[in-house]
């Protein structure tokens, strides 16, 4: 319900393949009323902008990282991060009806150790606007949206947490 992709399976993973989302988002399609065609004012607008340009800035800062790195685990990490960044920014990008979202090129480290601490201050950053927006927006899908992506890029921050210990 989240990014509008299906999934292919018996039954629905625990989290979307594609963006993220927990498992109570994920609905079959013949049930999903997945819609991107909202009418946004001009703050809500305004948050949904500015939270595409969020997830495009932290997709190109993974790639960076996925490509730069020096720890075999971080690549494959930070190439699965990318992805899903890269889906929660086209999430934004069809609620504002755009061809394609925005394309970064925020560096990144070589170190592992320094890329995990961007990305713990990227998704702390990035929660943080999102709760803050929650109480700002009026639309209900924009909403719905920031919920998901808030438990999502928790999740994130949970893995950098593990292993900045």
């Amino acid at each position: 319900m989240i990014c509008g992709d299906p999934y292919i399976g018996d039954a629905p993973p625990a989290n979307c393949p594609f963006c993220g989302a927990h498992q109570k988002y994920i609905v079959e399609a013949k049930k999903a009323k997945v819609s991107f065609d909202e009418n946004l004012d001009a703050n809500d607008r305004f948050v949904v902008e500015e939270s595409m340009n969020r997830e495009a800035s932290n997709t190109a800062f993974y790639f960076c990282a996925a490509e730069k790195t020096d720890d075999s685990e971080g690549k494959l990490l930070f190439k699965a991060l990318a992805k899903v960044e890269a889906e929660h920014a086209n999430v934004w990008r069809k609620l504002l009806k755009l061809p394609s979202a925005p394309k970064g090129g925020d560096p990144c480290h070589s170190a592992n150790k320094e890329n995990l601490q961007e990305s713990h201050d990227r998704e702390t950053k990035t929660i943080g606007f999102y709760n803050k927006s929650l109480g700002e927006v009026k639309n209900q899908r924009v909403k719905q949206i920031l919920n998901a992506l808030i438990e999502i890029e928790t999740d994130h921050l949970h893995l950098s947490e593990e292993r900045l210990k």
